[in-house]
């Protein structure tokens, strides 16, 4: 099993940026994909970036050229830097990681976007 701490959430002006951390602890070694989803209060959960153990990255049409995902090659941190942020990216954002068929979850960290 692996846990996932998120951290980097808060308020921020529309046109701003913020950068969240997720750092991954215990099983780490077989961790895949990792990646950022968000659930803004009445949307389902969706898929913002991830990236693969490969180095491929994939991105909702939504954030491409505003979000950009990294990782450490020890695969226990992934990155969110999220630029030219908007009133629509405000949402609880959570962390996840990807073992096979198993997916663990962060406890999430809000971001903000005034308007």
């Amino acid at each position: 099993q692996v846990q996932l701490v998120e951290s980097g959430g808060g308020l921020v002006q529309a046109g701003g940026s913020l950068r969240l951390s997720c750092a991954a602890s215990g099983r780490t070694f077989s961790i895949n994909t990792m990646g950022w989803f968000r659930q803004a209060p009445g949307k389902e959960r969706e898929l913002v970036a991830s990236s693969s153990s490969g180095g491929t990255t994939n991105y909702a049409d939504s954030v491409k050229g505003r979000f950009a995902i990294s990782r450490d090659n020890s695969r226990k941190r992934v990155l969110l830097q999220m630029n030219g942020l908007k009133s629509e990216d405000t949402a609880v954002y959570y962390c996840a990681a990807d073992q096979g068929a198993n997916r663990s979850w962060g406890q999430g960290t809000q971001v903000t976007v005034s308007s």
